[in-house]
């Protein structure tokens, strides 16, 4: 059975009135947590495309790019979103949900919200309802504020990119403890640990992303550094 086929029967099960958290419990273990991982990114997916009044076309292409959706699968998968579009229950509850069962893997929390953004902007707007939509969603997940304005500085064109606050630093902290920071955020995101957690490709391919943008804010960083301390040196690591 495929993994949509399984996504969408969990989800009918749920639209048959099984409780989301029998649901969830049965999805806590590798490899069904993949499932309960793709089911969390679908439905607030398909929720927080209507935040904004809409499901646009662009949205749901974008939904297309984070899950990679064989050619013999697309009807599943429109069957999943739609069952996730049309589901009643809240977004708070998927978020508590998904964020309960990872609850201290940060990595996979916001590379759930990364996905998020990523949908979000498609049609090129970032909509304040949008952004109440994932604000929200963040602290259910458990994510902190700051946690949610890295993942924002990464994605929102308004907002400027700025390098301290993707690796969830503040300018004051020394060189040394922002290179700590940096490390971490590494070791959490890397893509091969991600895997020996069970995670589908979808958050794989999220993390990498997300990879660029944390060696990007640390070499920015390292940089204005330099320039204080000696100007043109610039070593990572």
């Amino acid at each position: 059975m495929s993994i949509w086929n399984r996504i969408a029967e969990a989800l009918q099960a749920l639209r048959a009135g099984e409780g989301l958290s029998a649901i969830f419990d049965r999805l806590k273990s590798p490899p069904e947590r993949s499932v309960a991982f793709a089911i969390a990114v679908i439905s607030l997916g398909a929720k927080m495309a209507k935040a904004d009044g809409q499901v646009s076309r662009s949205e749901v292409a974008a939904f297309r790019e984070v899950f990679h959706i064989a050619p013999e699968e697309e009807a599943n998968a429109a069957r999943v979103f739609n069952l996730a579009r049309q589901d009643v229950a809240g977004y708070e509850i998927y978020a508590r949900r998904i964020g309960g069962m990872f609850a201290g893997d940060r990595a996979v929390l916001e590379n759930l919200l990364e996905g998020l953004f990523h949908i979000s902007l498609a049609d090129g707007f970032y909509h304040a309802a949008e952004n109440d939509f994932l604000k929200t969603t963040a602290a259910h997940l458990g994510l902190s504020d700051r946690q949610f304005r890295a993942v924002r500085a990464r994605h929102v064109p308004d907002c400027a990119p700025d390098p301290y606050t993707v690796l969830g630093v503040e300018p004051e902290q020394s060189i040394d403890e922002i290179r700590s920071a940096w490390r971490s955020l590494i070791r959490e995101t890397h893509p091969d640990r991600l895997i020996a957690k069970g995670l589908p490709e979808e958050a794989v391919k999220l993390a990498t992303r997300r990879l660029s943008a944390i060696n990007d804010a640390w070499d920015e960083i390292q940089t204005r550094h330099a320039a204080r301390q000696d100007p043109g040196v610039t070593n990572r690591g």
